[in-house]
């Protein structure tokens, strides 16, 4: 039987193998045909589907750009949009490879990928040393998957049962189909590795377009194959599900603006979703690790309050007694300066001891017991605000009013223990919320106090208003959320102010050394006069800085001006014979026509400009050899100065040495100090991010990285309130990040860093495993 013919996308799979050949039972060249054929189908309908994904890629991420929280974001945003363009053809190739692949495999009997979020955990249970992007991309292709199996499970019956004939009896599952939903998805998320540079929230939203784009247009594809192979006589009485109609499945065209439009409004709650499974399976390794914690992972040690055999305290019990705590809190400081950081600590730690005092006090028991999932509960929130006090990301004044957060936290994941493994939950969300904001907080930034006054206004009313009604958090997310985003916006314009300053420096900088570089080459060491110097190196180089500003330095205009330079030089040379006398001369009204224009566009008044011409006609007729008439005896010479307009404290346009950019990092000039992990640091520094700066007297300030210059490379570096604080090449940037006068600050959310801290601290109080056990 003779393959259906092929498109482009088929193409790599010839050069990965001819699984004609590889067919269990070699001899049946029907067989292999069957299987070559349902290959070619595959490749040419997720072929399509991929192009059309692909074509629908930047208006995804542009529509989710536009929409951006921050800077940061929307650079993420953008860098993805240019990589998927750039690296497009490239991932095409290697998803048809890698289908290619799939079938070879199927045909030669080789075990199919694995996903590695099924590998994540080994035997023992303990964590595997998978990297946390490639877990989170395989948690979401394990999600896919899972839903597009349930959904077409009746069409992969029927194709498994005669994939399996095709194999020479061995079982076909969802696993092994190389036309399956896992197949097509881990070939995509293979192809997807072509975006290294590419940020993880980025690729989720492309893996999500994946899931809309083609695992849910399979069921054309299945009803395809099983038809071919049932008109082949592969069991032609197992049935299989017509295909369902989708509206809009009349052409692509239709189809891509909705699915587009779809794929935006999901990519939010779908990078939630995923973000929430990897959190289930990092509360289970947490639960796992507090049952058998050692005693230096917790001041508290291993459970010290959950006895077995006597009854413990209801839920209700132990709020009520956390609710008592909360009333008896101490006011909040009124001021930044008045907070006591070792205060906060002692507190947050003693605060289970505090508890179970309470507790005893109440119930008029000797000991307090409680359940050991409640007491991990406590151990867990306490080691969470033990972090928060740890945390240099977050300003020591703001760590200590969150920290007073413990208690209406503790009560939370009480009441509603999905705190710790949703990242969506509202009391999540605002504790991250409070966390990024005070990121950018410093006293000089914050001069009326308005952020510190409303991230107190928060906890205050957290302390006094909560009780167990869990909305509470929702309301001050969005209060809060409201407050950041009206300051955003005040920051941006002060913000853009800065950017659109150091922008214009930049273009002024680099016009002047382009002037410098165009008149000082042409000088060349000559000893020009006083007056021709003068005039070459004020007026005409503010007018070449001008062209380039205005026009470029590429233009018609900055091209003649300096050809101006050259003619202007060679009047400095006496002319010998009678040709050169000659061209001498005739050159002069072309030059003093070009020098007046130049000059009045410099805004040269013209009894200046016509003195200066007399000085440089005299000039000129000396050279050429004429007579000079002389000055009036009350007119003395002028000096060259006086002619060019200078004031006595003027400086020249340019000087004899051209500025340089000091931008490049020579590796092998080791009287820098820098190491090459803080220069690559600099490097992967993305507009949005933070550094916190230290000057020699202590003093912090924090910025935001808000503009690269794309001439000189500076780093600009904005307050929270837009306000420029400091410009750094990535040379000076990375020095002091290596003297410890600077570090940037996390971008992680605070709960998904608390948590992985947690997660490495109680793994290093694990009890060791016993030789053979």
């Amino acid at each position: 039987m003779t393959p259906m013919p092929s498109d482009p996308h088929a193409d790599p799979a010839k050069k990965v193998v001819d699984i004609t050949s590889r067919v269990s039972d070699g001899g049946h060249d029907h067989v292999g045909g069957l299987l070559v054929a349902v290959r070619e189908m595959t490749l040419k309908e997720t072929g399509n589907l991929v192009a059309e994904l692909l074509d629908n890629v930047d208006d995804t991420l542009f529509d989710l750009a536009e929409k951006a929280e921050s800077n940061a974001s929307q650079t993420d945003y953008f860098d993805g949009m240019r990589e998927t363009r750039k690296k497009r053809p490239r991932i095409e190739r290697m998803f048809a490879e890698h289908v290619a692949r799939g079938f070879a495999d199927f045909a030669s009997g080789r075990p199919a990928r694995t996903n590695e979020a099924q590998r994540a955990f080994t035997a023992s249970g303990e964590l595997s040393l998978v990297d946390d992007r490639e877990l989170e991309e395989s948690l979401a292709v394990s999600s896919m998957v899972a839903k597009a199996d349930a959904r077409l499970a009746a069409a992969l019956m029927a194709l498994n049962q005669r994939l399996s004939v095709l194999s020479g009896g061995r079982s076909t599952n969802s696993t092994t189909n190389p036309l399956g939903p896992n197949a097509l998805t881990e070939s995509f998320r293979e192809a997807l590795g072509e975006l290294v540079d590419v940020n993880i929230r980025v690729r989720l939203i492309i893996l999500k377009m994946f899931e809309r784009y083609v695992l849910k247009s399979l069921d054309s594809l299945y009803h395809d194959v099983n038809n071919r192979l049932v008109q082949a006589g592969v069991l032609p009485h197992v049935q299989h599900p017509r295909p369902m109609r989708r509206p809009g499945s009349a052409g692509a065209a239709s189809r891509a603006p909705a699915a587009a439009s779809a794929a935006v409004a999901d990519a939010g709650d779908y990078i939630s979703e995923t973000s929430d499974e990897l959190h289930n399976e990092l509360m289970q390794r947490l639960t796992s690790l507090l049952a058998t914690r050692g005693g230096a992972a917790y001041p508290a040690g291993a459970r010290r309050y959950a006895t077995g055999g006597l009854p413990t305290l209801t839920p209700a019990e132990l709020l009520g007694a956390l609710t008592l705590l909360q009333g008896e809190s101490h006011p909040l400081p009124s001021a930044a300066a008045a907070i006591d950081t070792t205060s906060a600590v002692d507190m947050v730690q003693h605060l289970k001891d505090e508890l179970m005092a309470q507790i005893q006090r109440l119930s008029g028991a000797a000991h307090a017991n409680v359940s050991g999932s409640d007491e991990d509960t406590i151990d867990l929130v306490g080691m969470l605000f033990e972090y928060i006090l740890q945390d240099h990301t977050i300003p020591a004044p703001m760590q200590v009013l969150l920290a007073r957060l413990q208690i209406p936290y503790l009560k939370v994941a009480i009441l509603d223990r999905r705190m710790f493994a949703h990242s969506s939950h509202p009391a999540r969300k605002l504790l991250d919320q409070l966390a990024d904001a005070a990121k950018g907080w410093s006293e000089e930034s914050d001069h009326d106090h308005r952020l510190f006054d409303k991230v107190k206004g928060v906890v205050e009313t957290l302390l006094q208003d909560f009780d167990d009604d869990v909305g509470v958090f929702e309301r001050k997310l969005a209060e809060f959320t409201q407050f950041i985003e009206q300051n955003r916006k005040r920051a941006e314009l002060a913000e853009s102010r800065a950017t659109e300053a150091a922008r214009g420096r930049e273009r002024l900088q680099d016009a002047r050394r382009r002037a410098a570089q165009e008149i000082l080459s042409r000088i060349d060491g000559r000893n020009l006069p006083t007056l021709l110097r003068g005039v070459l190196t004020r007026p005409w180089a503010n007018y070449l800085v001008l062209i380039v500003l205005r026009q470029g330095p590429e233009s018609a205009d900055f091209r003649a001006a300096v050809h101006f330079v050259d003619d202007f030089i060679a009047t400095a040379e006496v002319p010998r014979g009678e040709s050169a006398h000659r061209q001498y001369k005739s050159a002069l009204p072309s030059i003093e026509k070009h020098l007046r224009e130049g000059l009045a566009t410099v805004a040269f008044q013209e009894p200046d400009v016509e003195r200066l011409l007399d000085e440089l006609r005299k000039f000129w007729n000396q050279q050429l050899g004429e007579p000079v008439h002389a000055a009036p005896a009350a007119e003395p010479a002028l000096d060259p100065e006086v002619v060019l307009g200078v004031t006595p404290d003027a400086q020249p346009a340019i000087t004899d040495n051209a500025p340089e950019i000091d931008d490049d990092f020579d590796p092998d000039d080791m009287s820098v100090n820098i190491d090459a992990g803080s220069l690559q640091a600099v490097r992967d520094l993305k507009v949005g991010g933070w550094v916190e700066f230290i000057d020699t007297t202590g003093t912090r300030e924090r910025a935001k990285l808000s503009w690269i210059s794309p001439i000189s490379g500076k780093y600009l570096f904005v307050n929270r309130r837009g306000l420029k604080v400091a410009d750094r090449t990535a040379v000076q940037l990375a020095t002091e990040l290596h003297d410890q006068r600077a570090m940037i600050l996390e971008e992680v959310p605070l709960f998904d860093r608390a948590l992985d801290a947690i997660v490495d601290r109680l793994r290093k109080t694990q009890p060791a495993a016993q030789p053979g056990a």
